[in-house]
């Protein structure tokens, strides 16, 4: 049954909370993930186990920037092709989006294994977490597939119509997840390596549902002889709209690498276990923001394909106020009570003595993030990818690596504490991010203009069934 209909037919407010609120608790439940193994390993382990884990995450995070560079790529795609009414294209995608995954999947499990310990001393490995961090890569790197996998999968779930059955595969593998980790780690005493079989296990078992979905002979869309013949186009339009998703996070794991050796020497070990800790509570206010996001990229992309510009409008502007109020709620919480918060992922003083400040510099401009984010989503979502890959690569790449060398440096030198300096650059870039994104907004309103036509961006070869 085609489920896409409504997304030029229904309410707008309607519509965003049909598609966003799964969406915002499927990245809410992945973030439970990583937030789960952090308080076990907090609670029942040690400090310099989360330390150990918190050397894991960027490597981790490039992993996750290839299933964004496919499964976002892929699905905004579909939505913009479902929006022409073409539905063998669309299936077309979901299956060279599939051949993509497994051929990163060979690239990073591969490489992964061979190259373990030079990457973890890179990304700040000391003698005293690189044995953790090991023990978890080893484990978690085959499930690193299925994530990408799954993420894939899901997104194009929501993108042809089923969002509330999207939720419900990335739901169901996060309380998988918890349960695992209190087996392994409580009851059977596995410690970092139980966390990283837990999150394993659940990863594939995910996938093995998401995979079923397009079996299914009742679903929109699913799984046909046809969609198997690789195409280059298609890879590159996969690719192209994908590449904004995934040079933000691949840019993220080398901006972490470079913060984590900044806190090794500003603050030791333990300053990045606290940044560990303090980024759990950020990445999880980003995805909320970024769950909202999911849900309009099915609206807009279809109704930009579509035609519909005053949709168009709607959707962002309703979008972009609810992450508005999110980024300003989490903002507050920070500021207010950062030990509280703390406090559910370690008791150790330490750590809480470290990461109280850091919760406060590394949250106050939360509603700027929540503003940058919306609008680099928006501009992926109607095929403008390099509007939105200089959004949301301004922040890391072009603000934060230069000044994280300046500011630190300049705190120092003028008698104060460079870890507080390595706080006060991240905040300062999340002003000079904020501020690029609306300049290229102002650049780019013509799209909500009635009577604006999209530039063609489809061969001839793409119409449809006819053409092959």
């Amino acid at each position: 049954m085609d489920n896409t209909k409504e997304l030029e037919e229904k309410n707008i407010g309607s519509l965003l909370l049909k598609y966003a609120l799964p969406a915002v608790i499927t990245q809410v439940v992945a973030s439970v993930y990583n937030i789960v193994d952090r308080i076990f390993l907090g609670q029942y382990v040690g400090e310099l186990a989360i330390a150990g884990l918190a050397i894991t995450m960027p490597i981790m995070n490039i992993i996750h920037a290839f299933g964004s560079l496919v499964g976002v790529g892929a699905s905004s795609r579909m939505s913009i092709v479902l929006g022409r009414k073409d539905k063998h294209w669309a299936e077309k995608i979901l299956g060279n989006s599939i051949l993509l995954t497994i051929f990163f999947g060979i690239l990073f499990i591969s490489g992964g294994y061979l190259f373990m310990d030079r990457i973890l001393e890179m990304f700040g490995a000391s003698a005293d977490t690189i044995g953790f961090a090991r023990q978890y890569m080893v484990i978690i790197l085959p499930g690193m597939f299925f994530t990408t996998l799954t993420f894939n999968l899901t997104g194009l779930i929501r993108a042809s119509g089923y969002p509330t059955k999207s939720m419900w595969i990335m739901a169901g593998g996060a309380i998988l997840n918890i349960f695992l980790d209190a087996l392994f780690i409580m009851v059977f005493k596995l410690g970092i390596g139980g966390a990283a079989w837990a999150s394993t296990i659940s990863m594939f078992t995910t996938a093995v549902v998401a995979v079923a979905h397009f079996l299914d002979k009742n679903s929109f869309i699913r799984f046909r002889e046809h969609i198997w013949q690789p195409k280059f186009y298609i890879f590159r339009n996969i690719l192209l709209i994908g590449m904004s998703p995934f040079l933000m996070n691949f840019a993220a794991s080398f901006v972490v690498a470079l913060l984590n050796r900044q806190l090794i020497r500003y603050g030791g070990d333990l300053a990045v276990g606290a940044y560990g800790l303090v980024n759990t509570y950020g990445s999880f206010l980003v995805m909320l923001i970024l769950g909202l996001c999911q849900g309009m990229q099915p609206i807009a992309g279809y109704n930009y394909g579509a035609g519909h510009n005053h949709r168009l409008r709607q959707v962002f502007t309703l979008t972009m106020k609810v992450s508005l109020v999110v980024g300003t709620i989490g903002a507050l919480l920070a500021m207010i009570m950062p030990r509280i918060i703390l406090r559910a992922f370690t008791t150790g003083d330490q750590l809480l003595d470290i990461g109280a400040p850091a919760m406060r510099y590394l949250n106050v401009m939360m509603p700027l993030i929540a503003f940058t984010i919306t609008n680099s989503q928006f501009f992926q979502s109607i095929d403008k990818p390099w509007i939105a890959i200089t959004t949301s690569l301004s922040r890391q790449v072009l603000f934060l690596i230069p000044l994280m060398f300046v500011i630190p440096t300049l705190f120092v030198n003028a008698g104060a504490d460079g870890l507080t300096g390595v706080w006060v650059t991240c905040t300062v870039c999340d002003v000079l991010g904020a501020l690029l994104a609306a300049a290229l907004l102002l650049s780019q309103l013509k799209v909500f203009r009635p009577g604006y036509v999209p530039p063609a961006r489809k061969p001839r070869k793409e119409a449809g069934p006819a053409a092959d």
